[in-house]
């Protein structure tokens, strides 16, 4: 796992005008914006950084919903089991009871900042979802549900007086200073310019890394910067080889892979081969609403049975107006001649959740002082090796709001004797007159991961991706980057070795990581979070070379 620790920078910061905040905070999806909220309530200034606008999240595109045990039969005790069955051993009890019970006051909140649920004659309209009990699925707009609670949340940042956002604004690397805590990130503005933001805590909240694998439901952003930077700044990154594939996405050559929600399969869809047979009984009791791994490789299966390129979701069966429930949905199918009432739609697997990341605590703490994380960029213990449909969003409620709160504390603690380290100069590059071609690297990256790192895995497909992705990591890095998009795509080389390493290591199949050479799970030897860690914290400033993980 050699190169991790190089710093990307090619650019000379020591002159870029410099920002400082109580706490710093990268990302303005869900978990992002409560993190910026909450410490900005607790008395402090926050600086937000986001590389896209503000609305541009993984949030925004989220159609399920959020976990709530609202419902008369249901209660904290069946959200916990059912979350800890679906985490298959490696879900942290303490972690799932407090977020699950975070949930009422997390929803409260919303509902008194402006939030609407979908309600039926007055009472909120639960869903049921795959690998639920009970239906317990809040959400808003029908299957727009991520994008009422991102205009919610940004509407009230933006408002708030002790909240600056960053718009546009790259984050290229952490800055650690002289005692090994975390106090800053360099990044790059519009129109290239370079800026430094200081702050007495940092917390990342920067997604996911869908875009490492040629099929996902995330948006272009979702490259990984976030876990790239952390790793490279020295902090523990945990349980990358779990990434989960959602089941259904619109397979339509050429168009955007677009989500079809859990919540339609939990209305009454089937899903159907392309002789019109529906397998999904044969492969578990819950049928369409088994877990969605089980769903993600049996429709992976069926394909090459048939040799097909997608199953049929057949919506047909759904009480009422298909259109009506699913209004997103529907009008996108309409766009290729598809009425969802009558016509059975393609779908495939893509890749959707990163359940790995930064190595968290309950309270959001990395194992880098002055770090926090939260959201997809973390791994708090709360999903295990299979994230349980819509505990996502409520992960970002409750979890983004601590990570704020106690980011805050931390902050005012060290106010008064944070000692930065001063800019270093840039490395110098390498390549001469070569031609790097970012889109052909990016492309063969995504085509290699979902090749051979995708829903099954083997252990030679592993190795040999491991050594194609060493080779391209130190040929990119001979190149001096400078560009927010060659930053992407080391970004990405990091994310991807590191799931590769850690899928290598986990010789069993558990949850969303599934090995056709150990397909049996192994709780003697690996009921265990893997774990990739440099061995001294060393200052990742423009360029300083840390240990590998390892």
């Amino acid at each position: 796992m050699d190169g991790f620790g190089r710093g990307l920078v090619a650019c000379d910061f020591r002159r870029a005008p410099s920002y400082q905040a109580d706490v710093l905070v990268m990302g303005t999806g869900v978990a992002g914006a409560l993190a910026a909220l909450e410490a900005a309530e607790a008395g402090c200034e926050v600086a937000v950084v986001c590389k896209g606008s503000s609305s541009e999240t993984n949030t925004a595109v989220a159609q399920g919903g959020v976990a709530v045990p609202l419902g008369p039969d249901d209660d904290v005790e069946a959200h916990v089991r059912d979350t800890m069955e679906v985490g298959q051993g490696l879900s942290e009890p303490e972690v799932v009871a407090g977020v699950v019970r975070g949930a009422r006051e997390a929803v409260d909140r919303l509902e008194k900042w402006g939030m609407v649920w979908d309600a039926d004659e007055g009472r909120p309209d639960l869903v049921l979802e795959g690998g639920h009990t009970h239906a317990r699925i809040l959400h808003a707009r029908g299957d727009a549900t991520g994008r009422a609670i991102q205009e919610v949340l940004v509407e009230r940042m933006l408002r708030h007086p002790r909240v600056t956002v960053f718009e546009h604004t790259f984050a290229i690397d952490l800055l650690v200073d002289e005692r090994g805590r975390c106090d800053g990130v360099l990044a790059q503005g519009e129109e290239g310019r370079p800026s430094v933001f200081r702050g007495g805590s940092v917390v990342l909240a920067a997604g996911g890394a869908g875009q490492v694998f040629r099929e996902t439901t995330n948006p272009p952003s979702a490259t990984g910067d976030g876990l790239a930077m952390a790793a490279r700044a020295g902090a523990a990154i945990r349980d990358m080889e779990f990434v989960q594939f959602h089941p259904t996405t619109l397979y339509v050559a050429g168009a955007t892979r677009f989500l079809v929600s859990e919540t339609v399969r939990g209305a009454g869809a089937v899903l159907l081969d392309r002789d019109g047979r529906r397998f999904m009984t044969e492969e578990h009791p819950d049928a369409e609403l088994a877990p969605r791994d089980v769903v993600a490789r049996a429709i992976f299966r069926r394909m090459v049975e048939t040799r097909d390129t997608a199953v049929w979701m057949d919506l047909s069966r759904i009480e009422g107006d298909a259109r009506a429930r699913f209004p997103a949905i529907a009008e996108i199918c309409s766009f290729f001649g598809l009425d969802i009432r009558t016509d059975p739609i393609p779908v495939r697997p893509s890749a959707h959740y990163f359940v790995g990341g930064v190595e968290t605590d309950f309270e959001g703490r990395t194992t880098l002082p002055g770090l926090y994380a939260c959201g997809e960029a973390a791994s708090s213990g709360l999903h295990g090796a299979n994230r349980l449909g819509s505990n996502s969003l409520l992960e970002g409620l409750v979890l983004g709001a601590a990570a704020g709160r106690h980011a805050a504390a931390d902050a005012h603690a060290v106010s008064m004797t944070r000692h930065p380290v001063p800019l270093e100069g840039p490395p110098a590059g390498g390549a001469g007159a070569l031609h790097l071609d970012l889109e052909d690297m990016a492309v063969s990256l995504r085509s290699l991961m979902s090749r051979n790192a995708g829903i099954e895995r083997t252990g030679t497909e592993l190795a040999d991706a491991g050594e194609r992705l060493a080779f391209w990591r130190r040929y990119l890095l001979s190149f001096p980057l400078e560009t927010p998009r060659a930053w992407e795509v080391a970004n990405q080389l990091v994310v991807a070795s590191m799931v590769v390493a850690s899928a290598r290591f986990r010789a069993e199949s558990r949850g969303a990581h599934h090995r056709t050479d150990f397909p049996q799970r192994d709780d003697v030897r690996l009921r265990a979070h893997t774990r990739l860690a440099p061995p001294d914290r060393l200052s990742p400033v423009l360029g300083a070379a840390l240990g590998a993980p390892s």
